[in-house]
């Protein structure tokens, strides 16, 4: 009696997952219209308003493709600088996907903008680890910075696993994450239900591994949501400024740093930010000299 009240609340667990688990947003979707929320005037009913809404929709559907062409005709038509232009418009109305931003990246390295190249690589690999074309470019791009700083080794282990949580994005992560949830909720009840000892056993062990990838797999999706949220991550965009001792423009300059490097922000004052490069060294840069990628 009590295997069937265990089952009886696994089937119940299963239907919950089911109906209620969504797989984590991974902030790389572009809606495919965006609404406008300006009303000209007070006259009209509620279909006259309804329908100027419906029309307001499409108009901004076909502007917002309408713009991607041009860029991407002024791209292959090498103006660069007017494609950078139309790109930057349509991040304007809060639209955002890895192609974006890596088209975007592609514009700025051709127009000699490294820091702006490097910073859009950086914001399309977030969206899309696992994009080979992306990864290359932002290597490319890297190794035309002047600063040439060795990082701190990093334990192998820690650098292997991140290099495996990278071949898929957030969303990705996510739904493996429920496929193991329901896999093992499915193994746990043919443990219980098979009379068989050997289905048992398969049942029992097939639990245990289903629940180990479910875990890694939920692990690996909240890694790359963290690492999309990181607020901590920026990328210097003038050609060359000096790294302070302290958050105030009379203090000593410690180090130079120059267009497209790195820098991880440790903490904010004011109009100032304290950072740390790949080799540890740290100090203090103005915001205007750095964007948060």
């Amino acid at each position: 009696m009590k295997r069937y009240a265990i089952c009886a609340v696994a089937l119940l667990g299963m239907a919950v997952t089911l109906r209620a688990a969504e797989p984590a947003d991974s902030l790389a979707g572009v809606p495919d219209t965006v609404q406008t929320a300006a009303a000209e005037g007070a006259e009209g009913d509620a279909a006259a308003t309804a329908a100027a809404a419906q029309t307001a929709d499409k108009e901004t559907a076909l502007t917002e493709a309408q713009l991607w062409d041009k860029a991407n005709t002024a791209y292959i038509n090498s103006d660069f600088h007017t494609a950078i232009d139309v790109y930057n418009q349509i991040l304007a109305r809060g639209l955002g996907s890895a192609k974006l931003y890596y088209n975007l990246g592609n514009a700025c390295f051709k127009d000699e903008r490294l820091g702006e190249a490097i910073l859009n690589y950086n914001r399309a690999l977030r969206l899309a680890p696992g994009n080979d074309d992306i990864r290359y470019n932002l290597g490319v791009a890297e190794a035309m910075t002047k600063d040439n700083i060795e990082a701190i080794p990093e334990f192998f282990l820690a650098s292997w696993l991140r290099a495996v949580r990278h071949v898929m994005g957030c969303t990705s992560w996510s739904i493996l994450s429920l496929v193991a949830l329901l896999a093992a909720l499915g193994l746990f009840l043919l443990y219980l239900l098979a009379q068989r000892l050997p289905l048992r056993k398969a049942g029992f062990y097939g639990t245990l591994v289903a629940f180990l990838l479910f875990v890694v797999t939920t692990w690996f999706a909240a890694g790359e949501r963290h690492e999309i949220l990181d607020d901590t991550q920026a990328v210097v965009m003038t050609a060359s400024t000096a790294v302070k001792s302290s958050p105030d423009k009379s203090s000593t300059d410690l180090f130079v740093l120059h267009e497209g490097t790195k820098v991880t922000v440790t903490d904010r004052l004011d109009d100032w930010c304290e950072v740390v490069i790949a080799d540890g060294k740290k100090g203090w840069l103005e915001r205007s000299k750095i964007e948060v990628i």
